[in-house]
């Protein structure tokens, strides 16, 4: 049976219960990031998450009308959170060397990364896909861009193309992710990624070489 708060809730937001929406919208949104964080992403289904909340399963789809839709939400959030880490985005490779140090701490998180690229590649998931596609395309502009840069500097072989070593950067992080989720001992990707940074510098690597 439906409660009559949760009536509320599904039904279209009237006036001035514009807030009341944003608000449980954004509740909602934490508590999925706190149960994928702690528990994965088997724990996602809507139905679990609006047990967890305490809504109805039709209340919860008001906001979020499928599994899809809810999971690129609490990844979206996720990524406006991460921009505001330190040092973001200073160089291609050592940006996602620190974002694998970072998401050691939430392996759940890093499951639903890779959740959603492997939905996107499968039929019967549009939102997902294009929602990867794009942020390929942004991820390997902003990364090219770092990677000029740093050629310019000296700190880059400059006869690498950086549209390729960006895609290669890319490849290496999500690669090491998987085998990190399946192996975590056996796999350090922060390591991993430090080997890629003593590849590409000009000049002497082993004086360039990270400490």
């Amino acid at each position: 049976m439906t409660h009559p708060a949760d009536e509320d809730d599904a039904a279209p937001p009237r006036r001035g219960g514009y807030r009341k929406g944003t608000e449980r919208r954004a509740q909602i949104l934490d508590e999925m990031i706190r149960m994928v964080a702690e528990q994965g992403v088997d724990a996602s289904s809507l139905r679990s998450v609006a047990d967890a909340l305490g809504i109805t399963h039709a209340a919860l789809r008001h906001y979020f009308p499928s599994r899809d839709d809810l999971l690129l939400a609490v990844y979206r959030e996720h990524e406006v959170r991460e921009q505001g880490a330190p040092e973001r985005m200073k160089s291609a490779i050592g940006d996602m060397r620190e974002s694998a140090a970072r998401n050691r701490a939430v392996p759940g998180l890093v499951q639903l990364y890779t959740t959603l690229s492997a939905d996107a590649v499968q039929e019967g998931h549009p939102t997902t896909r294009e929602f990867m596609r794009d942020r390929f395309t942004r991820l390997r502009a902003d990364l090219s861009e770092l990677i000029r840069r740093d050629q310019a500097a000296g700190r880059i072989r400059d006869d690498l193309d950086p549209e390729d070593l960006a895609s290669l950067s890319i490849a290496a992080s999500d690669g090491l992710q998987v085998q990190w989720l399946l192996d975590p001992d056996a796999v350090d990707g922060e390591r991993v990624l430090r080997l890629l940074e003593r590849i590409v510098p000009a000049g002497d690597v082993e004086e360039q070489a990270p400490r």
